[in-house]
C-alpha cells in the first residue's frame, strides 16, 4: 500500500474513536525499517484499545497488513506494527515519560498532507484557487508604504545665543586702512594736564629770556642832602 494512503487511513482511523494530539513523523532519514510513526494519546484503558482495534480494522479493509499488535493486555501503551508505518498509542503519563517525538521527531509531516485523499474530487479541489482568509493579516494585501519624514523640533534658543544673535555683524578693515582707536578717558586726562604743565614751563622760560632794554625803565631817585646852615 502507497505510504501516503496508508498514513491517511491511520490519521482517519484514530480521528474516527477521538484520539488526542495526534502527531506524525518521516522517519526514512532515521531507520530503515519504517518510514513514518504516529503517535497519539488515550484517556483510558478502553479508548487506548479502541483506537488500536479502529487502526486494525481500517486498514484491513483497504487491503493493508498489519503485521502485530503489542500491549492490548494492559492498555497503557498498545504498538500496531504495520509494516512501513508504526502506530503508538500511549495513556499521557506514559507518552510524558517516555517522550517519543524527541527520538523520532526530526521531520514531523503536517495531518493535512497526510490526510489528502487520491480521489477524483481531492485532485479537484487541489486544482482550484485556494481563497486567502480574510481575517489573517499575513493574506491580506498590504497598502503601499511611503516614506515619512520627520521634522526635527526647533532648538531653543538660550539666553547667550539670543544675546550673541543681536550683536552686529564685525565690520571687516580693509589692508593697508589707518584705525581709529579711541584713547581712555584717564589717558586723555594725563596727556592734557602734562600739555598745560608744558605750557606754563614755556611761558616762565620765555619772560626770563626778555632782554634788559625791553624792560620798564627803573626810576632812579636821588636824594640831596640838605646841609643845616649852623647858626
Amino acid at each position: 500500500m502507497d505510504i501516503k494512503k496508508l498514513q491517511t487511513l491511520v490519521v482517519d482511523a484514530l480521528e474516527d474513536v477521538k484520539g488526542q494530539d495526534i502527531v506524525l513523523f518521516d522517519t526514512t532519514n532515521l531507520t530503515s525499517l519504517f518510514d513514518r510513526i504516529a503517535v497519539v494519546s488515550g484517556t483510558s484503558n478502553r479508548q487506548t484499545k479502541a483506537l488500536a482495534a479502529s487502526v486494525r480494522d481500517k486498514v484491513k479493509e483497504a487491503g493493508g497488513d498489519v503485521v502485530g499488535m503489542e500491549g492490548e493486555d494492559t492498555g497503557e501503551w498498545v504498538l500496531v506494527d504495520l509494516g512501513d508505518m508504526i502506530v503508538h498509542i500511549m495513556q499521557p503519563a506514559i507518552r510524558q515519560y517516555y517522550r517519543l517525538e524527541e527520538i523520532w521527531g526530526e521531520k514531523p509531516v503536517k495531518l493535512g498532507a497526510a490526510k489528502r485523499k487520491s480521489s477524483a474530487e481531492a485532485q479537484e479541489a487541489e486544482a482550484a484557487p485556494k481563497t486567502k482568509s480574510k481575517h489573517l493579516a499575513a493574506t491580506q494585501e498590504q497598502p503601499e508604504v511611503k516614506p515619512v519624514r520627520e521634522r526635527k523640533p526647533a532648538a531653543k534658543k538660550t539666553a547667550a545665543a539670543e544675546g550673541t544673535a543681536k550683536k552686529p555683524a564685525a565690520k571687516k578693515i580693509p589692508t593697508g586702512a589707518t584705525v581709529k582707536v579711541a584713547v581712555p578717558k584717564a589717558a586723555a586726562a594725563d596727556a592734557a594736564a602734562a600739555k598745560a604743565a608744558k605750557a606754563a614751563t614755556t611761558k616762565r622760560l620765555a619772560k626770563a629770556a626778555v632782554p634788559a632794554a625791553d624792560a620798564a625803565p627803573v626810576k632812579k631817585v636821588i636824594r640831596r642832602a640838605v646841609k643845616k646852615v649852623a647858626e
